[in-house]
């Protein structure tokens, strides 16, 4: 499976495109303002087709090109419904970030929840639930690949702030300590913002959540 890390939109959220060239299939991670011309190129370079694409959490930042992509793919969305307001009807961002964002609204085909499984790309995908940041932060963990994409609960050296509507720093130190630092050590992760990690570097060194 091919990754590439494709940062984009106002304030460089990080999207995921992983892609299976011998299944002629990929999935987006997260979709940031003007995603789609950033993956269109790389989807025609390996003849894949866009299946899913799943969204860690409903944040503006997250989300913007999100309703483009689909219009353009018909991949089938996957989020957490603690998030569905924020993908259904995103002008409540804009009531509490003050700003016009020119968000589109998303159907989201298949709701993940805590523990649940399922394949992709010929992987086996583990969701964990992981709010703080927002309601409906979750990771996507691929065991087999030794790596989780964790949106905006966990950074290189940091955490997702929490002072949005919906956060909060006590409920984030906890997903953060059971759910992500109890994935191996050696587990990359890839955040929303920012460069990759380690779990076992985040355990010994972040200076919000030790480990």
């Amino acid at each position: 499976m091919n990754l590439h890390v494709l940062p984009a939109g106002p304030i460089q959220t990080n999207a995921y495109l992983l892609m299976a060239p011998e299944r002629g299939e990929a999935v987006l991670v997260d979709a940031p303002g003007d995603i789609w011309a950033e993956i269109e190129p790389l989807l025609q370079e390996k003849k894949c087709r866009l299946v899913e694409l799943w969204l860690t959490h409903g944040h503006w930042d997250h989300t913007q090109g999100g309703a483009e992509v689909v219009r353009q793919t018909g991949a089938k969305v996957r989020a957490h419904r603690d998030d569905q307001i924020m993908i259904e009807d995103p002008s409540v961002m804009e009531r509490f970030m003050g700003e016009t964002l020119n968000l589109e609204p998303m159907h989201v085909d298949l709701w993940v929840k805590q523990g649940d499984r399922f394949d992709a790309l010929g992987h086996q995908v583990e969701v964990r639930h992981v709010p703080g940041h927002c309601p409906g932060n979750v990771l996507f963990h691929f065991p087999a690949l030794g790596c989780a994409i964790v949106g905006d609960a966990l950074f290189n050296g940091s955490v997702g702030r929490s002072d949005l509507p919906g956060g909060s720093f006590e409920q984030l130190e906890k997903s953060i300590r059971e759910q992500i630092y109890t994935l191996p050590d050696n587990t990359v992760v890839f955040p929303g913002h920012g460069p990759k990690t380690t779990v076992g570097d985040e355990k010994q060194h972040n200076p919000y959540v030790r480990g």
